[in-house]
């Protein structure tokens, strides 16, 4: 048996690593909302540009709203599991937070190795969606126009990508290629010498790629970072296990 100064010693340090995880715990919640957000922003903001890519690409905001529903989950329990104080819920939490770390991990990993064929199968699907470009209520075709009218583009590489479709031998190059509504007559478009000054010349491609490799990125980074925090949690569960199954000891 541990002398009783020895246990009055051992107190005021389960005390503080309480208090310490609680205040993790509530960040790392208040972190599971902003995976959740994040996952909806990217949803909403990359809509228009995952409706040109593969299906695998197009569940990445899924995946940060489910990780992000996890971490708000796993925070609660992480709450009770420190105002409890047990050692089977602190190391439970502590190994499912190592857990959701790995698979973070792997995940950002994957993403970055296949960043290359994200893009090489988003410039073949624009090329696809150019060919088969219409005025209905396509969804491909609704995508194209609204990139083009969004980053001020038009076409693959350039504006003469569109002299190769079918589309431009009928109604020339789209109207959402047009600088000015008001100045941009059909014939005009018909005419790739008169088109050139009507339209925008910089194809959408490389925007593209650029603009969802800056909008990923804050993406990535905010998933990473709360990635990396999970392991102050896993040190802290660890070390407040072991100081309060020391001191049930040490009272024997």
């Amino acid at each position: 048996m541990a002398s009783p100064s020895r246990r009055l010693q051992t107190k005021p340090v389960i005390t503080c690593l309480k208090s310490v995880l609680l205040t993790y715990t509530f960040v790392f919640w208040v972190s599971g909302i902003v995976l959740l957000a994040v996952g909806i922003w990217g949803r909403v903001s990359l809509a228009v540009y995952f409706s040109l890519l593969d299906e695998k690409a197009t569940n990445v905001p899924f995946v940060l709203v489910g990780a992000g529903t996890v971490v708000v989950l796993l925070g609660t329990f992480g709450c009770f599991a420190t105002c409890r104080g047990s050692t089977w819920m602190l190391k439970l939490y502590a190994m499912l937070l190592s857990l959701i770390f790995l698979i973070v991990l792997v995940a950002a990993i994957v993403g970055f190795v296949f960043r290359h064929e994200i893009k090489t199968s988003f410039e073949s699907n624009l090329e696809l969606a150019l060919k088969d470009y219409n005025v209905t209520a396509d969804p491909h075709s609704e995508a194209v126009d609204t990139i083009q009218r969004t980053l001020h583009c038009c076409g693959v590489q350039n504006y003469s990508d569109w002299e190769r479709t079918e589309y431009f031998s009928q109604r020339g190059i789209p109207r959402s290629c047009c600088k000015n509504q008001n100045d941009c007559s059909e014939q005009d478009l018909k005419d790739p010498n008169k088109a050139r000054l009507k339209v925008f010349v910089n194809g959408c491609f490389f925007l593209v790629t650029s603009t969802m490799e800056s909008k990923m990125s804050v993406v990535a980074g905010i998933s990473f970072g709360i990635a990396c925090f999970q392991l102050i949690g896993i040190i802290l569960s660890c070390c407040l296990s072991r100081y309060i199954t020391n001191n049930q000891y040490e009272m024997v």
